[in-house]
């Protein structure tokens, strides 16, 4: 191999022109002679026992030629970006150059590149930061989150209301015939939660334990290619029925669901544990805010590649989220009318900003020489270990060295940051003169608890054993 030429191109790309040389496609042909003689039927030999001549005395010498070039172009590559020590980003696009011959073949190769990076001003930056107040109806919210949580679904012979969950079978059919992500058995459907194509819990409202019927729907104009403003028909079977059961907010709720004796005591750690996340949330905005500026301070051509990559594993990411709250990817798109292209194209903006931060990161660390030591990846594993509950071993098999020194770096290139920085009070915002309406507001980040995020809990005390099923879980089966 022998690399001819090496252009830079824009949008930090670099050409690379590669010949293979004789010896090296002589080798990959032989490659390709043992990979496909079993395929190639000739007369008086049994399948794969044909000579490599007598195969190519039949169909020509370049018989084998397509499938030595697929073999030897990897290797190739790879010892090219080597030898001009480039640090790819991404799959390059390959063209050959004149002809292959059994002296051996050129081609092209054009590939993105880890751009240059310029930095601007990283540091004695400012930003807002919010400050922390809790009030008593924050605590209120927090405590309904609990009594919410340690409500229970009871079963109840009458018909079903907003509010309730019913238990269904359902199955869509469009002209008669089912069709994809339409069918779900033994399914809890929260009446009012507007999970369902809009028309359909309305429908099942009324329905009681045993009942079936037939629902039309007439999918929006919006949903899903397959299915906009097409009218469907949901065959539907009804088997329980199901109300909220709302635990009284008292001194045995507090001893039920944590380590307190009052309800005022609780209310008191609900304060603190909300003071906490929310000063948790101000210092991640703060250092967010710091960071974004420095990622708009450098310049860097970046490659189409790095933020298509990005993108899909913010795909990959959803797809995992989907997954763990059980529902099947493919059922999610078809019921929510979504396509993987929209997500991608929604992805892309994102995933342009989290690319620039990453590089202004890296940059940092680079010019400020970052490193971590053997006693920092000790300490991190030790903190894993005690994070997760696993033996020291068990981490390292699933958590490499070197993510865990790219995790210290980049925690210390942050850091870096933000201690050289200030923080302002956040600009107040107008008040609307009398009578008018306030201009709407842009929507706030949620509070762990209405975001579904984890939090921490109260301390709780062994509960005893209730045959009521707790709301939002469902029996086996169901």
């Amino acid at each position: 191999m022998s690399v001819k030429s090496c252009e830079k191109l824009e949008k930090s790309q670099v050409a690379l022109t590669i010949e293979v040389e004789a010896a090296e496609f002589e080798a990959a042909i032989e490659k390709a002679y043992r990979k496909l003689r079993n395929k190639i039927n000739v007369p008086g030999f049994r399948p794969g026992k044909a000579p490599r001549k007598i195969i190519e005395g039949m169909y020509g010498v370049e018989v084998f030629f397509d499938e030595a070039i697929n073999l030897a172009f990897p290797d190739a590559y790879e010892a090219a970006v080597k030898e001009k020590e480039l640090r790819t980003v991404g799959y390059p696009s390959v063209e050959l150059v004149g002809e292959c011959t059994r002296q051996g073949f050129t081609f092209k190769a054009v590939a993105p590149v880890y751009p240059e990076v310029t930095l601007g001003q990283y540091q004695g930056l400012s930003a807002p930061k919010e400050e922390v107040t809790v009030t008593a109806e924050d605590v209120d919210r927090r405590l309904q989150t609990l009594t919410e949580r340690n409500t229970r679904l009871v079963s109840v012979e009458r018909e079903a209301k907003e509010g309730d969950t019913a238990v269904i079978d359902f199955e869509g059919f469009l002209d008669g015939t089912p069709f994809d992500g339409g069918k779900g058995e033994n399914h809890s459907l929260e009446l009012g939660s507007h999970s369902f194509v809009p028309g359909f819990e309305e429908q099942v409202v009324g329905m009681k334990a045993g009942d079936e019927k037939d629902i039309d729907i007439t999918f929006p104009e919006d949903y899903h290619a397959d299915l906009a403003g097409k009218a469907v028909v949901f065959k539907v079977k009804c088997h329980e029925v199901k109300e909220k059961e709302v635990p009284a907010l008292d001194d045995e709720f507090a001893k039920d669901v944590s380590e307190f004796d009052t309800l005022e005591e609780l209310r008191a750690d609900l304060e603190k544990q909300i003071a906490g996340d929310r000063e948790k949330d101000a210092q991640r905005g703060f250092e967010d805010a710091l960071m974004e500026q420095v990622a708009g301070n450098l310049t860097a051509d970046i490659p189409d590649a790095m933020v298509e990559g990005q993108a899909r594993q913010f795909l990959e990411n959803f797809r995992s989220q989907i997954a763990q709250q059980g529902i099947p990817y493919d059922q999610y798109m078809q019921m929510t009318g979504m396509s993987e292209a929209k997500l991608l194209e929604d992805a892309r903006e994102p995933a342009l900003r989290q690319v620039r931060m990453d590089l202004a990161v890296m940059a940092i660390i680079e010019a400020e020489h970052i490193e971590a030591s053997e006693a920092d990846v000790e300490e991190e594993y030790k903190k894993l270990t005690e994070q997760f509950g696993m033996d020291l071993e068990m981490v390292k098999k699933y958590v490499r060295e070197d993510q865990i020194k790219d995790q210290v770096c980049s925690r210390r290139a942050i850091d870096l940051v933000v201690e050289s920085a200030t923080a302002t009070k956040p600009e107040k915002k107008e008040e609307a003169p009398a009578g008018e309406k306030p201009a709407r507001k842009p929507r706030k980040k949620k509070e762990p608890e209405e975001a579904g995020t984890e939090e921490k809990k109260p301390a709780r005390k062994p509960r005893k054993k209730k045959t009521e099923e707790p709301a939002g879980e469902t029996k086996d089966g169901e």
